[in-house]
């Protein structure tokens, strides 16, 4: 019994750290969970604002080339680049090449007719807005002047935005690496927890089972000391019985010998009443 305690105390014992571990097991699983949700809506809101970012860049360059390609068709011609012949359609050049005129050509769209669709508004902190090609015609040297501290400045923008482009795009990959990286060790993470999980469940299951064993052989080592202390007690009784008329017994049993011996002799013949008188009248 005293065996079966101590084994019912450590198997109580070992189910109540298990149930702990199960329980931190549990939560660290569910707050990992949570953990990768939060960095994958977070990576998610860095990857759009890099988009946008690097929408507007592009957007800011190629709209500062157009105007920077505009001024150089006023000042400097041999560097403007015109823009690219229309290509036409096969019914087009089947009508041209019977006499027709081509269909004219539609004005461009996008920011300030230049073409580009991209978003209008470019962020404040990325682009500024170019000077104004001087409207009134100078000297020579004063137009090439002031067109050199336009064209200067715009490839200052256009260089700033693009650095800041090659940085975003840094980020961006280094971002996206620790992210893959995070999903990876949180996978292995995750799926060691679980093992460990699994493991501890069933170990808990053991340990149950264990103490359920121990509980029935604590039971029955119980009924089994009751039956021996109850036999115990009857022994007990039965040797009180048999110490306390042991006198008594003794001397009725020596009296039944002596009753016994004096039939086998009356048996085998003996006269014992003769022998009396005779023992009477020699003493007188």
């Amino acid at each position: 019994m005293s065996d079966s305690e101590k084994a019912i105390e450590d198997a109580k014992e070992a189910i109540e750290t298990l149930s702990s571990e199960i329980a931190g097991l549990e939560d660290g699983i569910k707050a990992l969970d949570k953990s990768v949700t939060e960095a994958t809506e977070q990576r998610k809101e860095e990857n759009e604002d890099f988009s946008v970012l690097l929408s507007s860049n592009t957007a800011a360059v190629e709209l500062i080339g157009v105007a920077k390609n505009r001024l150089n068709k006023f000042y400097n011609p041999k560097l403007f680049v015109p823009p690219p012949k229309r290509e036409l359609s096969e019914e087009d050049r089947i009508a041209v090449n019977m006499g027709g005129t081509a269909p004219p050509t539609p004005a461009p769209g996008g920011i300030a007719g230049t073409g580009i669709t991209a978003m209008a508004q470019v962020q404040a902190h990325t682009v500024a807005r170019p000077a104004p090609a001087p409207e009134a015609p100078g000297p020579f040297k004063k137009k090439s002047e002031e067109s050199s501290g336009v064209i200067a400045m715009m490839d200052l923008l256009i260089k700033d935005l693009e650095e800041e482009t090659t940085i975003a795009k840094t980020e961006e990959k280094d971002a996206q690496a620790d992210y893959e990286q995070m999903l990876t060790d949180s996978a292995d993470k995750r799926s060691a927890d679980s093992k460990s999980l699994s493991e501890k469940g069933a170990a808990k299951a053991d340990a149950e089972e264990a103490l359920e064993n121990h509980s029935d052989s604590l039971t029955s080592s119980s009924s089994e000391l009751m039956a021996t202390q109850h036999v115990i007690m009857q022994l007990h009784n039965e040797c009180d019985w048999l110490l306390q008329y042991f006198d008594a017994r003794k001397e009725a049993r020596s009296a039944e010998l002596d009753g016994l011996e004096k039939a086998k002799a009356v048996l085998n013949g003996a006269d014992y009443s003769l022998l009396q008188t005779r023992s009477l009248r020699g003493s007188k």
